[in-house]
């Protein structure tokens, strides 16, 4: 029996192309890994993920590419590239089973493809091999396989037991056991603040064509495939699916055949940790691609939706939303659910099953809720199988985390990985109430306003009760759950006013059913005054319909709830109310404001310094690589979503967060590797990072909010710590002049830089440790950061023009108490030519705290590249160390 579950659930997970019975067999899955967990010792039985010695399948891909090209058989040992057999793969054959993943080329074509591309055979070995290796160090056990990890990395996730972990970790063929962990997830104008419409689509022809052929993976909870912003027929352009990807599509109950079409190309889920520990609800977190959540059908429109799709919300109408790449292809692996969040092991098959499918892209909008233990942040699962997704040629982008604005507070840590904070873009929508002593006071609400200049008599919850109501429950009452509790008569064609507690941040309570109680005891409007306790949490503009506001500020709502206290009437022996003085109107938010302060940093995205072990220690790497819109972003939300129960039922949402920032980011990746196919991710990543502008709208430097309460009181001046390079400029990137590459060996020669790592770097990625060993700050980076200054440093970058011939004066400004020299500071260079520029930095004098420069290089064509420097600890002459405080 235990063989048989565990060998089913590869068939399916890995080999089943066409998932035509996946529901039904998961249902089967799930009882038999529950009747083989329950002969394990359940307080120690855990999800482990094992990882072997043997190269995965993503290290041999094009040496069987080349293999094959040349004849001989023999598999060489130089170079890696994804085949590309420049044959055409249309869907235009059978509808039906083109959405079920068929393809319609001939099967000695498609046989040749994905063995070249994927070393199906090689694959296919190693999985035989973990399936013994299990037999044999496990004989007469009960353990239950997940998953095989083949192409990416070569391993399996499994539930075992504490003591057959140890066993398993004493194997010669094993390299690393590690506890499996758990993650998190992390427009209609975006478009329009980013100059796209004028810009980049313009270089590319239109929105009808920006990211055509570019194919996008995105991990996280599943996509709507109902939703106009992924459907295949709004365009006139024509949608064939890239020769490139071998994606399929599950077909299951909520996921019927159909859902996927030549814009949603590819969709799958992965459970199986979240199974094995028994908190999956197949009916509430949908054992399919459909997301019941909201927040990756959100994503996956940020970064690729349609262009144009109307936004209603609420009978209100927002204009026409947009991805950034509108016709860039969709691919979808669901591995985060909304009742639990995720684990690393789904989330690690997910990623492995992208990079074998052949996405170009892959956007996290998800980090993990602790920071990885172990010798540095960059050796855990999920770090080192996006660095074989960069080898394999593909973009990483992942959201900076929502832990800021504390130093070292990033959940983005491996220098291959593209680390997206959020920033505010320039269209807000305000609400404001006129009390009636004059006093405005802003807050938020997509909601019309009241009638005219008219005042209306402001009618507190916690007044309107009826006399038979619970009111030592005064404190749940008073958020206007529940209509029966209200007196109607007293509040009808009234104000009245709710609270605003941490039950509706909980989702205990919600905006949508206190306007229901609102609109059945007939109120004119309703106001929400925030509990003072609800401090730091992100309120997002939501919709209304009917006349409403929320006061965001405790402040402002004691100011409301102060003027309406002082102008009750009461009865001068009983104290009862005799008479409701205070009045207001609600002027309404239905309309956009814009500022010119944006953008600027929020609060709550991570920032820098990149600590590199849990002691804090900083890392020679710039985190976060760039900011983006990451604040009050529409999207696309799923007509099931539950993640905000103000959205739901809705077609579109409006959603914070540096989960927004990244899609838009992978977004305008899609666009530049659409420009230029051959660019490593590092060249896409230099491409938007020595682009980015760092001043807001109005010519001053861009802000970043320092605090949770009242942000906008705490702003300075961000630093590379806050923004990384700065704010993404999209047409820029489009045209960069010089890049600053890196590839896949001095990633390694970094991680073997690290003391001690040579064992850790040789198990997780098979690769022998020489002496060509370097550290962050040496990688050919488009930044530099340096965390022990020991009077002085030299630095060297190598560019690549890959414009026409140019010649670039070069113009810096160092960092505090650093002298800096820089050679040469004017250089010819060529088309396709390299550069190395010499940067010598020297400690002046000792310093308390971190401090920034920069370089700048101006071609005479017209191109600027930015690079950011970074001194975060200095050692003066006589060895005194001062840390980063």
């Amino acid at each position: 029996m235990l063989e048989v579950g565990y060998i089913w659930f590869h068939r399916v997970g890995i080999r089943d192309k066409m998932g035509r019975t996946y529901g039904l067999l998961l249902l089967l899955f799930t009882l038999l890994g529950f009747k083989i967990r329950g002969g394990l010792c359940q307080d120690d039985a855990a999800v482990y993920i094992i990882t072997l010695k043997q190269a995965p399948a993503v290290h041999y891909v094009g040496e069987i590419a080349e293999m094959k090209s040349s004849g001989t058989g023999q598999i060489s040992h130089g170079g890696f590239g994804r085949l590309d057999t420049g044959k055409p793969r249309e869907w235009e054959g059978d509808a039906y089973a083109a959405h079920l993943g068929y393809s319609p080329v001939p099967l000695d074509v498609m046989s040749l493809s994905n063995a070249s591309r994927t070393g199906a055979d090689y694959s296919s070995f190693l999985i035989r091999f973990q399936n013994s290796l299990l037999r044999r160090a496990l004989k007469g056990e009960s353990y239950l396989k997940l998953y095989s990890y083949h192409f990416l990395i070569n391993g399996f996730a499994v539930l075992i037991t504490r003591q057959q972990a140890d066993r398993l970790s004493k194997r010669r063929e094993v390299a690393n056991v590690e506890l499996d962990f758990s993650v998190r997830t992390a427009t209609t104008y975006t478009p329009e603040f980013l100059g796209l419409p004028q810009g980049a689509w313009v270089e590319e022809g239109g929105p009808e064509f920006a990211g055509k052929g570019i194919v996008i993976g995105f991990i996280d909870t599943g996509i709507d495939p109902t939703h106009p912003s992924f459907s295949d027929v709004l365009s006139e352009t024509v949608y064939p699916v890239p020769a490139h990807f071998s994606g399929v599509c599950e077909v299951t109950t909520d996921f019927p055949s159909g859902s996927c079409n030549r814009k949603l190309v590819g969709a799958r889920h992965f459970a199986a940790s979240a199974i094995t520990r028994g908190i999956f609800n197949a009916s509430k977190d949908h054992a399919s691609p459909f997301d019941g959540d909201g927040h990756g059908t959100h994503t996956a429109s940020i970064a690729a939706g349609n262009h144009g799709v109307p936004v209603n919300v609420s009978g209100h109408h927002f204009g026409n939303a947009s991805g950034m790449a509108p016709h860039a292809h969709i691919a979808v692996y669901k591995a985060l659910y909304k009742s639990f969040g995720g684990f690393a092991a789904d989330v690690v098959a997910a990623i492995d099953q992208a990079a074998q499918d052949g996405v170009d892209i892959i956007s996290l909008s998800i980090t993990p809720n602790r920071r990885p233990p172990g010798l540095a942040t960059f050796f855990n699962p999920l770090d080192m199988a996006l660095l074989a997704a960069v080898k394999a040629g593909i973009f990483v982008v992942q959201a900076a985390g929502n832990t800021g604005p504390s130093p070292k507070s990033m959940s983005s840590f491996s220098p291959w990985i593209f680390s997206v904070g959020a920033s505010a873009h320039d269209r807000v929508y305000n609400n404001f109430i006129v009390l009636g002593n004059n006093l405005s006071i802003s807050g938020v609400g997509l909601a019309p306003g009241t009638d005219g200049d008219l005042m209306y008599t402001l009618i507190s919850a916690t007044h309107a009760l009826r006399n038979d109501s619970d009111r030592e429950n005064n404190f749940y009452l008073s958020e206007c759950q529940d209509p029966s509790h209200l007196n109607q008569d007293l509040v009808k064609g009234n104000i009245i006013i709710c609270s605003y507690s941490i039950r509706y941040v909980l989702g205990l309570s919600s905006v949508k059913q206190a306007l229901v109680t609102a609109k059945n005891v007939s109120a004119a409007g309703i106001i929400f005054c925030m509990d003072p306790f609800v401090i730091g949490f992100q309120l997002n503009p939501t919709p209304m319909d009917m006349p409403g506001v929320i006061i965001p500020s405790p402040d402002d709502s004691k100011a409301v709830l102060q003027y309406y206290n002082t102008s009750l009437v009461r009865d001068g022996v009983s104290n009862a109310i005799v008479k409701f003085g205070g009045v207001a109107r609600i002027l309404g938010g239905l309309g956009a404001n814009y500022s010119n302060s944006a953008p600027k940093i929020m609060y709550y995205s991570a920032r820098g310094p990149d600590p590199e072990d849990n002691s804090l220690a900083n890392a020679d790497i710039l985190k976060p690589n760039l900011i983006a819109p990451g604040n009050f972003i529409w999207g696309a939300w799923s007509s099931l979503a539950t993640d905000s129960a103000e959205f739901l039922g809705e077609n579109f949402a409006m959603i914070s967060g540096t989960s927004m920032a990244a899609p838009h980011v992978a977004g305008l990746a899609a666009l530049i590797k659409q420009k230029f196919p051959s660019f490593s991710p590092s060249a896409i990543a230099s491409a938007l990072s020595t682009t980015a502008t760092l001043y807001d709208k109005q010519g001053g430097p861009i802000m970043a909010q320092r605090a949770y309460s009242n942000p906008d009181s705490s702003q300075s001046p961000a630093t590379p710590f806050d923004m990384g390079s700065g704010f993404v400029n999209a047409t820029a990137a489009l045209d960069p002049g010089i890049i600053f590459d890196a590839d896949y060996d001095d990633y390694i020669s970094f991680l073997c830089g690290i003391n001690g790592s040579t064992p850790v770097v040789l198990n997780y990625t098979g690769n022998n440790c020489d002496s060509s060993t370097i550290n962050g700050t040496d990688l050919n980076l488009p930044s530099v950061t340096v965390t022990l200054l020991n009077q002085s440093r030299t630095v060297t970058r190598r560019l690549t023009n890959i414009a026409n011939d140019e010649t670039y004066s070069v113009s810096f400004s160092a960092p505090y108490a650093v002298s800096l020299s820089v050679t040469p500071i004017r250089f010819l260079i060529a088309k396709g030519e390299t550069q190395n520029l010499t940067f010598v930095l020297t400690a002046t004098m000792n310093s308390s705290s971190a401090s920034f420069g920069r370089i700048g290089l101006y071609g005479s064509r017209g191109h600027i590249s930015m690079i950011p420097l970074s001194v975060i600890v200095k050692i003066t002459g006589n060895m005194t160390t001062t840390k980063l405080k």
